[in-house]
């Protein structure tokens, strides 16, 4: 007897969720690599495409991605995206022990809120009816450019929230997308050939470009942004816009009991305090000060003074005669 359609996209999920939690790890060494020798990506660099450790990363995250794609075709998201919280244990574990990441108790706590409140409101959403998936667009994009024109350049190098918010945002559109694409892969394995329709390629270039510009900023919020911080608030914010997109395009909470509801407001609330916590309790990443220069004889530029021989100059200026 062959697995059930659920159990394959439950197995394709779990596996989604171990390839994306190891890419953020291999992203953001690389990424540490190639932003000791050249312009980091926080600030706007790409000395990064020339780093393998970032690209096997890269290929990591490709696999998880289409893992996760083949899971949506099979299962319902309800069951698909809490698994995403799988991907923040998995990128937690490898940077304690590969990047020497340590999140305090309070934080580890802040993580476990914000799975629970996210599976809360995933249990809890509503079914999906007719959309109005134009709306959506219109208002997903118009936020996202205010974040790209406004937001990003005063606040994102401090507020881990704007890169992720835009990521997230992009996010949502993604799952959209996705869905639309899964089903066209069905019917036309069915024998009702898709690929005529203007639909389906408009899914595929939105879902191309939504892909492109999260990598982009997601890249810039693990250059910036402590990774065991990075993986949580982005699961977090991506379920709960995903929701909230369910909620927008679909109008189902006229349909749903009092419980419900409560239930997905204590879900949002519980998603919120769990944030808060992680933010309050996190390691920032704190740039260079001016005017000091470290060579590190041997092994990685980027770890701990502890860790290296190393030989510093602490004075911006210098003797001449």
């Amino acid at each position: 007897m062959g697995l059930s359609d659920n159990s394959k996209g439950l197995i394709l999920a779990m596996a989604s969720s171990a390839f994306i939690g190891s890419s953020f790890i291999l992203k953001k060494k690389g990424l540490k690599r190639a932003g000791a020798s050249g312009t980091r990506a926080g600030v706007g660099g790409y000395t990064y495409l020339l780093e393998p450790l970032w690209w096997a990363g890269m290929i990591t995250m490709i696999v998880g991605e289409v893992a996760n794609f083949v899971a949506y075709v099979y299962a319902p998201a309800v069951l698909v995206t809490p698994l995403g919280a799988l991907s923040i244990i998995v990128s937690a574990c490898l940077a304690h022990f590969m990047l020497k990441e340590r999140i305090q108790k309070m934080g580890i706590v802040g993580c476990i809120t914000c799975i629970a409140g996210s599976v809360v409101i995933v249990i809890h959403a509503p079914q999906e009816h007719t959309p109005t998936f134009l709306i959506y667009v219109a208002a997903t994009l118009s936020i996202v450019l205010a974040l790209i024109l406004h937001f990003e350049p005063r606040y994102g190098q401090t507020n881990i929230l704007v890169y992720l918010g835009i990521c997230s945002l992009m996010g949502s559109l993604t799952v959209v997308s996705i869905k639309a694409i899964g089903i066209a892969i069905k019917l036309t394995l069915d024998g009702i050939n898709q690929m005529a329709y203007p639909q389906t390629w408009f899914f595929l270039t939105v879902a191309a470009i939504c892909v492109i510009t999260q990598l982009n900023y997601l890249n810039k919020a693990l250059d910036t942004f402590n990774a065991a911080i990075v993986s949580p608030v982005y699961y977090v914010m991506f379920t709960t816009l995903t929701i909230i997109a369910s909620v927008i395009m679909f109008k189902d909470w006229s349909g749903q009991n009092v419980s419900s509801i409560a239930s997905e407001i204590c879900g949002f609330i519980t998603v919120l305090s769990g944030t808060i916590i992680l933010h309050a309790t996190r390691e920032q990443e704190p740039p260079p000060p001016v005017g000091t220069v470290t060579w590190y004889v041997s092994g990685d530029s980027m770890k701990s003074p502890e860790d290296e021989h190393l030989i510093t100059l602490r004075s911006s200026e210098y003797y001449e005669p």
